[in-house]
């Protein structure tokens, strides 16, 4: 982890995204020439923290390149609001997307090739399936360009959502998979939050994800995942790990600490927080605007859980259900000015 000020300049962000890689891995897996896939979330064309930073995304390719990658890939797909494809046709673009977001820009300018599902075609994806037993009835369908690289960095964000709660780097592995395969996820809802945990537990991603890395220096706090509340905490961190699952303790402890610090109590209502009320029956309209009034009366609901802690958010506890359990964090502050408050809290949020 790394402190950093509330308006520091692009240059020491960029040194905060460094420090914190390489303190979270030694890069022993990176040969050179290799091929690194980076994975922002790019869910919306709003801008951070709507979506990953495009700092973050400037930071981690310049390293990879520095450490001997031979290609850095950055690509993603967005939310079937801004892009949708079936074997029909489609509406939306991915490219389009990161041009405004910026992080398509970042990547470009930084030394990367980009990548966007969308443009390869509806099936230029290969059936994948979780390495435990899962909730999941139909092929998981993860882009073909899975297959041609050696390595997978994930540059989450850390929001909240209005259908699941939070979105944090479990969250972000739905933006992997064709949209018939969301349509499950979102449809067959009894195990919604269980499903997303279980994505995560694909062979290719286990076996490729190297390092998961978020900036954090603005906290989507409320509504989610493409617009809410900015909480600006003085100061942001960033923080990784090669564990998801630790990075995601971390990063749920992160919001939690901006929802009772850094957000004013008038945003913390049912009507711009809206998972405070019935997220189930919000993801049944959500199915029947997208797929249809059929995909509507098949849909299925499901409970709010109240998040106040690691042990009670419930993708994270599937994910260390699949996994052994949660780890012991061992939180390294990098550059020793992390306030001790932040710290003991994020301890805290873990155990409880």
């Amino acid at each position: 982890m790394a402190a950093v000020p509330r308006g520091s300049n692009e240059k020491s962000v960029v040194a905060a995204v460094r420090r914190v890689a390489e303190a979270a891995s030694d890069f022993s897996w990176l040969s050179r020439g290799d091929t690194v896939f980076i994975k922002p979330v790019s869910n919306s064309p709003n801008p951070y923290p709507a979506t990953t930073s495009p700092l973050s995304v400037r930071g981690m390719v310049r390293l990879l390149i520095e450490k001997g990658a031979g290609r850095v890939i950055v690509g993603d797909q967005p939310g079937v609001q801004s892009v949708y494809q079936d074997k029909r046709g489609q509406k939306g673009s991915s490219r389009d997307v990161c041009l405004q977001n910026g992080l398509q820009q970042a990547a470009l300018e930084s030394g990367a090739e980009v990548h966007y599902f969308d443009e390869s075609g509806f099936d230029a994806f290969f059936a994948d399936h979780p390495e435990h037993m899962s909730h999941w009835k139909g092929k998981l369908l993860f882009p073909n360009i899975l297959n041609r690289v050696d390595h997978i960095v994930l540059l989450p964000r850390v929001s909240r959502h209005a259908l699941a709660g939070v979105t944090l780097g479990l969250k972000a592995a739905v933006g992997w998979l064709r949209d018939d395969s969301r349509l499950e996820l979102h449809r067959d809802a009894a195990t919604f939050f269980e499903k997303i945990a279980e994505i995560n537990d694909a062979k290719m991603l286990r076996d490729k994800l190297r390092l998961v890395l978020s900036m954090a220096t603005k906290v989507q706090t409320t509504f989610g995942p493409d617009r809410g509340f900015a909480a600006e905490p003085d100061p942001g961190i960033v923080f990784g790990s090669e564990s998801l699952l630790a990075h995601d303790m971390v990063s749920l402890g992160w919001l939690l600490w901006n929802r009772e610090h850094n957000t004013p109590p008038a945003q913390l209502t049912w009507f711009r927080d809206p998972y405070l009320t019935h997220p189930g029956m919000m993801n049944r309209i959500f199915v029947g605007l997208t797929w249809g009034v059929g995909a509507f009366l098949n849909g299925e609901s499901y409970s709010r859980v109240p998040v106040c802690s690691v042990g009670t958010e419930p993708i994270l506890s599937r994910a260390a259900a699949l996994w052994g359990g949660f780890p012991l964090l061992d939180l390294v502050d990098v550059n020793g000015t992390l306030p001790e408050s932040i710290r003991r809290y994020l301890k805290e949020k873990a155990v409880r």
